[in-house]
């Protein structure tokens, strides 16, 4: 398998190309550093990201309030995490950076709240 990517570790952006052999061995080239190599690496094999979304709330004056991961989520728990979110109410107060679903489908990561609101 061979892939085209753009690393996005660092402003350099470098054009990497990354290709799996059938012994499952990953050769990386193109890359400006070592934080290539791990992202081309992370992206052929367990590819995750940061997933930013918002959830209802009992407030009237803010009724949604944006929430993120702490931390990348594997790409196949991103949808089902996002139908969980968009049916969830959160009731207020609530704290920046408050843990809103702990967790994630088992996977360790938090979801948290990006913003205070308090009514």
């Amino acid at each position: 398998m061979r892939r085209q990517l753009i690393c996005i570790n660092c402003p350099r952006e470098c054009h990497l190309e990354a290709t799996q052999n059938a012994d499952g061995e990953i050769t990386v080239t193109g890359n400006g550093c070592a934080r290539g190599v791990a992202y081309a690496r992370q992206e052929l094999t367990d590819p995750r990201r940061v997933v930013t979304a918002v959830v209802h709330t009992t407030s009237e004056t803010m009724p949604w309030l944006p929430v993120k991961t702490a931390a990348p989520l594997p790409k196949q728990d991103i949808a089902p995490l996002l139908n969980r979110l968009y049916q969830m109410t959160v009731e207020v107060p609530v704290s920046c950076g408050e843990t809103i679903l702990a967790d994630v489908g088992g996977t360790g990561v938090n979801v948290v709240a990006t913003t205070e609101c308090v009514v």
